[in-house]
């Protein structure tokens, strides 16, 4: 399915995305040590055993970009120039190893571009929920969208 154009959104939009992801130790630790993050809530087993949690947390910032993920065949995938921004970046629940995660989304604003007629600013909210409904990780982004008719 191919993302859609600036035209094709409207405020209050809503897309439940069908993929999912279930998060693995693997994934946790090739993503924290690849990115640099030594943190041992990552990738400590036993130090993580002693913390509040008594296991390790999976990465925030790989939830953060499966959430984003997620969203992108049902909403920008080919149509987008590029992300001008995230904000109000949120986990308000932690993710585990072996947990599955699901994504929705809702358009929040459109505006055409003053600078490049030929493309339009979509403002998203993603929201990115655990397989028993948990809300695990939220967060606003402002896209730069392609109108129809620029070449893809």
């Amino acid at each position: 399915m191919p993302g859609l154009y600036f035209e094709e959104f409207h405020v209050g939009q809503h897309f439940r995305h069908e993929l999912a992801r279930t998060v693995s130790e693997a994934d946790n630790t090739l993503f924290s040590l690849m990115s640099m993050n030594p943190q041992p809530l990552h990738i400590d087993a036993h130090f993580s055993a002693g913390t509040e949690w008594g296991q390790r947390l999976f990465n925030s910032m790989f939830t953060f970009a499966i959430m984003v993920g997620l969203s992108v065949q049902d909403t920008t995938l080919g149509t987008t120039i590029g992300n001008l921004g995230f904000s109000e970046v949120t986990f308000p629940a932690p993710v585990f190893h072996g947990d599955t995660l699901r994504a929705e989304t809702k358009v929040l604003s459109l505006r055409p571009s003053k600078s490049r007629p030929t493309q339009g600013i979509v403002e998203f909210e993603h929201f990115c929920f655990q397989q028993d409904g948990t809300l695990v990780a939220r967060c606003k982004r402002q896209a730069l969208m392609k109108k129809r008719g620029e070449a893809v």
